[in-house]
């Protein structure tokens, strides 16, 4: 799981999977879409946007699907695709946009919406409310894009974390799934390990990147911090990022977790590669809108909570979040109709439905309403526990500081560390806030 980009993988239906079997061979032939992004082409006549995102091919024919409705409906607009893996997507991007030559509308990494927006480089969609439509998002989801009282994009989906527990290992091991609307963090332990116990260690209890922002983000808010202000600074402190630490030493100390060097991190990343799917272990933390890949690739028995210590803490610590924002380019050569684009995205029924939630809940609640029957059971099911978490205050998510992206690679290097008992808890926690206020050049 990428750990600033919650859930940026696709998901889709089974009837889709076996439709785009076979689909990589065939990228060529969808309309006006190629891969691997880096600049303009052709001359239809017609006004040209360039769309660019990251993702894989089943994600592109999904889009395709809308925007071959909105190029129907705006038949002088032509709108030339082009995706990449997430990986090199962040190079090739700033690339362009430092050429001049920028997308018009684009998928910008939650963590790196403040760097772009802070440059410049992206239109401020607060000053276009006549062409771009955004009363169908509660106020957390419109602040997702919010920097100051500009706006720089619009969530492309929303979701959220939740721990998911594979029932036919706990039915096997008679080990009972805790209330996930009241469990915490010790009671994720225990469960961890009696599972562990109850296997004799063929299954480990349960599993979670230490290094994932996400999942540290709500650690801390439900310890009364925000890991990163409103106004871009870090907010946790040393002894929350030490309590981190050591609660994951001690559920490995205590065999509910994993071993030091059990999990491969170069294994893979996909629903299918994973060690929940391999039976490995009982329970993970996942982005919601993953939730159909992984229950179909671990046998169909997941169940789905929310995330521990939530009536516990000293407040909330799940928020709203997205995959990933569509912005617009500040000097993109067609504004008026990337905005119609965007807007058309955000806000029409079928293009909702074409797309389904490959990039999470659409982002409008009437929107999402209206597709909900259509989806398939596991998109539903994650749609229904999104809904009812934004019926329930929740904090908010503040798009990242400057330098965030570079926190990743210090805590999962930190965390390796104490994993291996080359460092302790602590040391690696003041390792950490020190190398953070750095990063965000606090």
């Amino acid at each position: 799981m990428n750990s600033t980009d919650i859930g940026d993988r696709a998901t889709i239906s089974r009837r889709e999977v076996l439709k785009l079997a076979g689909l990589s061979g065939l990228v060529a032939t969808l309309p006006a879409c190629g891969r691997g992004f880096g600049g303009r082409g052709g001359d239809s006549g017609k006004v040209e946007l360039n769309m660019v995102w990251w993702g894989d091919a089943q994600r592109a024919a999904l889009t395709q699907k809308a925007l071959d409705l909105f190029q129907t409906a705006h038949p002088g607009v032509v709108v030339r695709t082009e995706y990449q893996d997430s990986g090199p997507y962040k190079d090739k991007l700033a690339a362009r946009i430092a050429a001049g030559d920028p997308p018009d509308l684009l998928a910008m990494r939650f963590d790196s919406l403040r760097e772009y927006a802070d440059r410049g480089s992206l239109l401020d969609l607060a000053q276009h409310t006549d062409r771009l439509d955004l009363s169908g998002l509660t106020i957390p989801a419109r602040e997702l894009g919010m920097v100051g009282q500009k706006n720089f994009g619009v969530p492309s989906g929303l979701n959220t974390v939740g721990f998911v527990v594979d029932k036919t290992l706990t039915d096997k091991y008679g080990v009972r799934i805790p209330d996930g609307d009241t469990w915490s963090w010790a009671d994720l332990a225990g469960f961890a390990k009696q599972i562990t116990t109850a296997s004799d260690g063929k299954v480990y209890g349960t599993n979670f990147e230490p290094w994932t922002v996400a999942n540290l983000l709500v650690f801390a808010r439900q310890r009364g911090e925000d890991f990163f202000t409103k106004d871009g600074g870090l907010g946790a402190t040393t002894a929350t990022i030490n309590a981190w630490f050591e609660m994951v030493d001690r559920m490995r100390a205590e065999r509910g977790f994993p071993p030091a060097g059990f999990i491969d991190q170069n294994a893979g990343s996909s629903p299918a590669q994973s060690y929940l799917a391999k039976k490995s272990i009982a329970s993970q933390i996942i982005p919601t809108n993953n939730l159909l890949g992984y229950n179909a690739a671990c046998g169909g028995n997941l169940v789905l909570l929310r995330m521990p210590g939530e009536t516990q803490g000293a407040r909330r610590g799940q928020s709203i979040d997205t995959p990933a924002l569509w912005s617009i380019a500040a000097k993109s050569r067609h504004p008026q109709e990337a905005l119609a684009l965007l807007n058309f995205l955000i806000n029409d029924v079928t293009a909702a439905k074409a797309t389904g939630t490959t990039r999470g809940v659409p982002a409008s609640r009437q929107v999402a309403g209206e597709i909900a029957a259509a989806l398939e059971p596991d998109d539903r099911r994650a749609t229904e526990f999104l809904a009812k978490l934004q019926n329930e205050k929740l904090p908010s998510s503040y798009p990242y500081p400057v330098g965030a992206s570079k926190l990743t690679n210090i805590l999962k290097s930190i965390s390796t560390e104490i994993e291996f008992r080359r460092k302790t808890p602590a040391d690696g926690a003041a390792e950490f806030i020190d190398g953070a206020r750095k990063a965000l050049g606090a």
